[in-house]
């Protein structure tokens, strides 16, 4: 499970290595979830990870960038997981069932995500310089293209307003934005970090942050499939699928052989 799978085998300590285990194994379920709620809609899921492997799916762009240090893993879950929150609690009403109730569960479970990420630079904020340095330099790398995570401003969005008519989406791509940026200047604070945005300042008259504007060319860059790691993070869930093919046809022939019994 890649960005952060990369650092499982090098966690500083086993409590933190149990703790990165269990999100990866989150987020793996997480996946499971959405294809079920997919398949509702009469799409195969072997289909669906044809695509996925074939490069016409969609993704979260954000897996396409690489973490460098182990500051990488907390930041995503702090930045990212946080961004993911926002974006999902209203989808948990949304108008189309099986969609909302997975995400009640995948709701919960970021929750701590997010918790462990911010415990993790809580710690390495009270520790060395170098560790504070490590840091604030994820924290500079990840912020922007957290961000964009929301997608593009609503004026160039061209699907949130069929999703809020649909009742899919709840709120407006720069909402969801704002609300992010409002909960988590506060946290940075507290955590003794910089964001990287010399126009980050309250605005009094819309009671909000104001913030600078996001590199929009370079989210494109990524979604279209030219970010720095598309390449490699589709090879490697290609591979992963092959190399456990044996697992999915002996669980297979494992439910024929019980189904035999019971007749």
């Amino acid at each position: 499970m890649l960005p952060e799978g990369d650092w499982i085998a090098r966690a500083p300590s086993l409590k933190r290595k149990e703790v990165l285990l269990a999100k990866v194994q989150d987020e793996g379920g997480h996946g499971l979830y959405l294809y079920s709620a997919a398949e509702t809609l009469g799409v195969s899921r072997d289909s669906l990870i044809q695509d996925l492997h074939a490069g016409l799916a969609k993704y979260s762009s954000i897996f396409n960038y690489p973490t460098l240090t182990w500051a990488d893993v907390g930041v995503i879950g702090w930045l990212v997981d946080g961004a993911a929150i926002m974006n999902q609690i209203p989808l948990c009403r949304c108008s189309y069932g099986p969609y909302a109730r997975a995400m009640i569960r995948i709701c919960k479970e970021e929750s701590f995500h997010q918790r462990q990420g911010y415990d993790l630079l809580l710690t390495m904020m009270t520790g060395t310089d170098e560790q504070r340095e490590m840091v604030q330099d994820a924290v500079n790398r990840w912020w922007w293209k957290t961000l964009a995570m929301f997608g593009p401003p609503d004026a160039e969005s061209t699907n949130s307003e069929q999703g809020m008519a649909w009742g899919i989406k709840r709120y407006t791509n720069d909402e969801l934005r704002q609300r992010f940026v409002d909960a988590t200047v506060p946290q940075a604070d507290y955590l003794g970090i910089k964001l990287p945005d010399p126009d980050l300042k309250w605005n009094d008259q819309r009671s909000h942050y104001d913030f600078g504007e996001i590199d929009w060319a370079e989210f494109w860059q990524n979604v279209n499939g030219d970010g720095p790691l598309n390449k490699q993070r589709l090879q490697a869930r290609s591979d992963a699928y092959e190399s456990g093919a044996w697992v999915r046809e002996a669980a297979m022939a494992y439910a024929q052989k019980q189904k035999e019994k019971q007749h």
